[in-house]
This record gives structure tokens, sequence and C-alpha cells, in this order.
């Protein structure tokens, strides 16, 4: 009597499109149907859940505002709908209000510390009861080199992705019994609409390898931490160098 197989499933968060896009064709790749979250934009996450499909899984798009508790709620029953279980989350929405300190709004701040650090926080929290029943579970932030560095006119941006680094290392510590891991990935300066034209920034010059990366280059990273079953409480730089 044959084993029956099991399909993993991967949550995705702001995967509509750039890294996130990346990151849900990654996992695709590797044979997990895809949750692709989005906030804005259904038509960019149909295309993204369509790419995956091409790799002959299934997959769905979900609108869901995960800076909120309800909305990172809403996700997590979307998915456990979907395809009875979640084995990968990736914590990857992310926002910028940048901002020098003495003219930023208290908002600006709150908002960008909501998506990136609170939505993690919040969805990290929904998934872990699963994980623990299944003893087993991987979750990835996406962080990023300015939570290492810092950057002027970020402050809102660096403080919520050095918080990330922070809650990736403790929850890697408070869930490694259960079986679960819990790593970041941190990037440097990739090629995405959120970044947008950097060409002319002088910061270029500053990177060893001499280019911007690609958001496959960062995907490759999660790909690599969720088959890593030995690996938990790292983050992996992928930056070409600059923060070395």
């Amino acid at each position: 009597m044959s084993e029956e197989t099991v399909t993993r499933a991967a949550v995705v968060t702001g995967g509509s499109r750039g890294i996130g896009r990346a990151v849900c064709v990654a996992l695709a790749k590797q044979g997990c149907n895809v949750v692709v979250n989005y906030c804005h934009g259904a038509e960019p996450a149909e295309q993204t859940a369509a790419l995956c499909r091409a790799e002959g899984v299934d997959a769905v798009a979900v609108q869901a505002d995960v800076s909120t508790a309800e909305g990172c709620k809403t996700l997590f029953d979307a998915a456990v709908n979907a395809f009875g279980r979640v084995d990968v989350l990736v914590n990857n929405a992310g926002i910028t209000r940048d901002g020098l300190l003495a003219m930023m709004k208290e908002e600006d701040f709150d908002a960008v510390l909501d998506t990136n650090l609170k939505g993690a926080f919040n969805m990290i929290r929904h998934m872990a009861g699963l994980f623990i029943r299944a003893r087993e579970g991987c979750i990835i932030n996406i962080t990023s080199v300015s939570g290492m560095m810092g950057n002027a006119g970020q402050c809102n941006y660096s403080a919520s992705k050095a918080g990330l680094i922070g809650l990736t290392k403790s929850v890697a510590k408070e869930l490694a019994p259960k079986g679960i891991r819990c790593n970041a990935v941190a990037p440097g300066f990739i090629a995405t609409d959120m970044t947008g034209n950097q060409t002319d920034n002088p910061l270029l010059d500053m990177i060893p390898l001499g280019k911007m990366g690609e958001p496959e280059d960062v995907a490759d990273a999660v790909a690599y931490l969720a088959a890593a079953k030995y690996v938990t409480g790292e983050v992996l730089r992928v930056d070409g160098g600059i923060a070395m």
C-alpha cells in the first residue's frame, strides 16, 4: 500500500508583486500550494496565483489587510479553508512612509510598524497553534538591512525591520522545542516597484557586488530556508555585501 503524498501549503503576505511574487513562485516550484495575500489590487495577485498554478500546484489569492488583527485572522481562516493546512508562513508585507525624524507624523510611524512588524506578529500568533499541533512549521520573515544598519529618513521603516529581527530570534527560541523553525531574510537594494528608480542613488556605490539585486535573489534565500530543516534563528542577508 503506497503512502499518500502530502502537498505542503504556504502563505505569503504581500505576495502579489515584487519580492512577494518571486517568493510565491519559488515555493510553488518546491511543490507547495500557495496562498497569495494582497491588500490592494486583485489583478496582480491573481496573476501571481496563475504563475504558481503553472508550476503544477494549486494557488489562491486572498484579500486581507495584515496591518490589523482582524485582517490576519481573515487570512489565516482563508488559508486553512483553502488547503486544510499551512506548513510555511512568509511575512513579506511591508510599506514605507519615509521622512526625516523632525517632520515625521506619528501616524506614519505607526502605519509602518502596524504592517511591517505587528502584522508579522499577528500572523505568527495565529499560525503558532496550527504549527504546534503539527509539531512542525516554518516561519520566514522578510526584514531588511535597514534594520541592521539604519537609514536616514527611514526611522520608522528601520525600526520595524530591526524589531522583526528581534521577533524572529525570540520566536525561534520559543518555538524550537515544538519543532517550529523561524528565520529571516534581510534584502538590501532590490529592484522592485517599492524601491523605484535607484540608478542615481549614491548608496549603490557602497555595494561590493556593484549592482542591485532582483526579487528572485530574495526568493532563492526564502526557498533555501523553507527547505533547511536544521536552521533556525538565522538572518540571511541578500544584499550584495553592503552590510558585511
